[in-house]
């Protein structure tokens, strides 16, 4: 399903304004930039704006072909008579409300609402988006009976009858991978912010578990929502939240090595998860096209074999004493 040519994949969640308004022709700027750079996986999903990114990524693919797209299914969309103006932090949102939903009857239901969304006639990769987060109020019994009792027979049927190639959850927390890896047959997980410089999470907990059941994961939130791409600046975020001193200390002992190696600390953050054969795909995301040019020549960037040597001997990613 994904090979190396899908190392570097865009996903669509700024695009549908995900913390500031974004303009159509920034949209087609960014997305043309992508595809001009030879990126060919896309991920979108409903959640992010209500539909919208679904529509954009929809209307742009559909006259080119060699590409491959993933979007999620838990959430189902229904018309709201008076929307927010800004809907779960997206200000192009379209005016639905949402409602989790892991049965059968939900995940089918998305998945032909995602088709109409995009207007396209297939779907390679489908997530179960959010799955036992308790950010989002999904790590719950409830959610999850409802995923294994009947939603998973959904996500079987949609692969076996060709509606999609591949199947796997779209989730930020390790502990949600490590329940439900073998409890059906996942090939991909969408993992954001746990396999980057700053955490280490899913390498020690659960990379062994992918190997043995042989799932691969495409890395989201490589910059762990800031840090790793700004440097331990006053007002950086690490995980949506200003980082803390000791956050702030690690960072700057990154850079430090970074710097050693005439590395960017971005260059460093976006290559580390290739450097992992689990690792199908490292996914970033923006809303402009000049950040998204500098992402890709960073991670393209020939990086020099001492800077994870080093990095590595500090205790910073895995190999190395801590």
């Amino acid at each position: 399903m994904l090979n190396d040519s899908h190392r570097l994949s865009l996903g669509t969640a700024a695009l549908a304004g995900l913390y500031r308004p974004v303009s159509k022709t920034a949209v087609q700027e960014v997305l043309t930039t992508a595809w001009d750079s030879g990126i060919r996986y896309f991920d979108t999903a409903p959640h992010y704006g209500n539909g919208a990114a679904e529509s954009l990524i929809g209307d742009f693919l559909r006259d080119r072909d060699g590409w491959i797209l993933s979007t999620k299914v838990g959430r189902v969309l229904t018309p709201d008579p008076a929307p927010p103006a800004v809907v779960n932090g997206f200000h192009n949102g379209w005016p639905f409300r949402q409602a989790f939903d892991f049965t059968h009857d939900g995940i089918m239901r998305s998945v032909e609402d995602s088709f109409q969304r995009l207007g396209l006639n297939r779907i390679d990769i489908l997530y179960v988006h959010d799955i036992g987060d308790p950010g989002a109020g999904t790590d719950t019994p409830d959610h999850r009976a409802q995923l294994l009792d009947s939603g998973v027979k959904a996500l079987e049927r949609l692969k076996a009858d060709g509606m999609v190639k591949a199947i796997g959850l779209g989730v930020n927390t390790v502990e949600i991978c490590q329940e439900l890896v073998g409890q059906f047959d996942m090939d991909l997980i969408l993992l954001a912010g746990r396999h980057t410089l700053l955490d280490q999470s899913a390498r020690q907990s659960l990379f062994p578990q992918l190997e043995k059941h042989g799932v691969r994961l495409v890395i989201g939130g490589v910059f762990n929502s800031g840090i790793l791409a700004t440097g331990p600046v006053p007002g950086a975020h690490y995980n949506y939240a200003p980082a803390s001193d000791e956050i702030l200390n690690r960072v700057e002992k990154i850079q430090t090595i970074c710097n050693r190696h005439d590395t960017p600390l971005p260059a460093a953050a976006l290559q580390y998860p290739d450097q992992s054969p689990l690792v199908a795909s490292t996914l970033i995301g923006t809303a402009k096209a000049s950040s998204l040019k500098r992402n890709i020549a960073q991670f393209n960037d020939d990086l020099p074999p001492a800077l994870w040597t080093d990095l590595r001997a500090a205790g910073i990613i895995g190999g190395g004493p801590a």
